[in-house]
């Protein structure tokens, strides 16, 4: 036993999440179209009359943007620029027969108020901090979420957040895994990734990082406490 106990890895001292569809969900794809329509509303636009199976379409459109996004864009190109990051998101939705560009403009600028913490999102962030774990947000992304982290009240809980676009390089490529391991100042051997790509959240696994892999859920719970039994 005691040899086991000595070839055990270091255990964990700092955790890198992911953001989106890891710390916080995207949100109900129809909630998301109904807020997009009371913004036309609000700015003076003329709201488009969707039937009740347009809506259900739109909605499942939506609910896999990103994978459509990834289509058009697979060198993650939108997660370097906000221009570019919106011109990727129009795009992905044009995908969508007869979506009108004023639609899309309305998608897209209240998008992020959809995004939420998934109810053991705080909990676990909580409870990592109590424990004197360091922890980093690190996310492929090419517009500022510091205000959906201050929202979700989050921000006071990471010790570091390292945005792709902010830092010019996207996941997988180990170096946005080496500059995450820098603002956490802790090494890689003992630190965790946690995130739901099994694409883009891999790649500090080349520097010796722990991956926790959780695909993208369904309803308000990650699993995170997942995290917690292996620091």
């Amino acid at each position: 036993m005691a040899g086991l106990i000595d070839l055990a890895p270091a255990p964990i001292a700092g955790v890198i999440f992911d953001f989106h569809a890891t710390l916080v969900d995207g949100g109900d794809a129809r909630g998301w179209i109904g807020a997009a329509v009371r913004h036309l509303a609000a700015t003076g636009q003329a709201a488009p009359e969707l039937s009740e199976a347009e809506t259900e379409s739109l909605a499942g459109h939506l609910d896999q943007i990103w994978h459509h996004a990834h289509t058009i864009d697979p060198r993650s190109e939108r997660d370097l620029s906000p221009a570019r990051h919106r011109e990727v998101f129009r795009g992905a939705a044009a995908l969508f027969p007869g979506l009108k560009p004023d639609l899309i403009a309305a998608l897209y600028a209240v998008m992020t108020d959809q995004w939420t913490a998934y109810d053991d999102t705080l909990p676990v962030l909580r409870e990592l901090k109590e424990r004197g774990v360091r922890i980093a947000v690190l996310s492929n992304i090419g517009i500022d979420i510091r205000g959906c982290l201050d929202r979700a009240g989050l921000t006071g809980l990471i010790d570091g957040l390292l945005l792709s676009y902010e830092a010019g390089v996207v996941k997988p490529d180990p170096a946005i895994f080496a500059r995450a391991l820098e603002l956490l100042e802790v090494p890689a051997e003992r630190t965790l990734m946690v995130g739901d790509s099994a694409r883009d959240d891999v790649g500090g696994a080349a520097l010796g990082i722990r991956t926790l892999i959780l695909p993208r859920t369904r309803g308000r719970v990650h699993g995170l406490s997942t995290v917690l039994r292996m620091v």
